[in-house]
Order: structure tokens, then sequence, then C-alpha cells
């Protein structure tokens, strides 16, 4: 298994994963995630084992101190095996800074607190006339 730059012919395999995770805002439209996955001050990586992709995490940052975890996801059936450790790592490395921040509201406390951290509360906040699905 390697961890690598997200490129264009990962995206399906980071699609099928954000559809597995019922995640709809990346999964509507392949152009977009696209477009998302290699903006300006975002760094995606991807766990790639042979060809299928494992894992991804989706990071931005200033490049200096901050950085923000926006997405991550592994495969149900490679959990528990450090690919999120591994993406998380690479992603900060690739990305520049010294901390990340993330929200968590899909069940990862757990993983999270097995990383060194701080503990914070948060919050999403949304335009509004939007809803607040995902």
């Amino acid at each position: 298994m390697a961890v690598e730059s997200f490129a264009e012919k990962h995206l399906d395999g980071v699609i099928a994963l954000c559809q597995a995770e019922g995640w709809p805002s990346y999964t509507a439209n392949r152009s977009k995630t696209m477009r998302v996955l290699t903006a300006p001050g975002v760094t995606s990586v991807v766990a790639v084992d042979g060809h299928e992709v494992v894992g991804f995490a989706y990071m931005q940052s200033d490049g200096e101190i901050q950085a923000h975890l926006s997405l991550i996801a592994v495969s149900r059936t490679r959990r528990r095996e450090g690919i999120g450790r591994l993406l998380i790592e690479e992603a900060l490395r690739m990305a520049g800074g010294t901390r990340v921040d993330l929200l968590s509201t899909e069940g990862g406390d757990a993983f999270y607190r097995s990383l060194p951290h701080t503990a914070f509360p948060g919050f999403r906040v949304y335009p509004v006339n939007r809803s607040s699905a995902d």
C-alpha cells in the first residue's frame, strides 16, 4: 500500500468511499468533486493498494502553522490498519503546518483520541437558506 498525491485517476475510488459513507456532497457531481480536491490551498492524498483507493484525506492549510482536515475516509474493510494515521501525516507533511484542526461528526472520535491531540468544541455554520444534511 502507498500514500500518494490525489490525481484524476483516483477520482472514482474517492467517490466510491464517499458513497459508502453517505456523503452526497461529494458524489453528486464528479467535476465539482475534482475541483474541490484540487483547489488552491488544498492537499488531497490517497492510500492505494494495487489499483484500489482504500482511503483518502482532504486538507486545507496556510502552509506554515494551521491545517484543517476537511475530510477523511478509509474503506470499512481496511480500518484499524493505520491507514488513517498515514493519510493525516502525509497530508500535513505535504500541505505544511504544525497542527491540524478538525470537526468529528461521523463517529470518528475514538480514532482521533488515539492521536496526540487537544479537544476543543466546534461549530459548523451554514448560510441561512441551506440544509445542514452534510
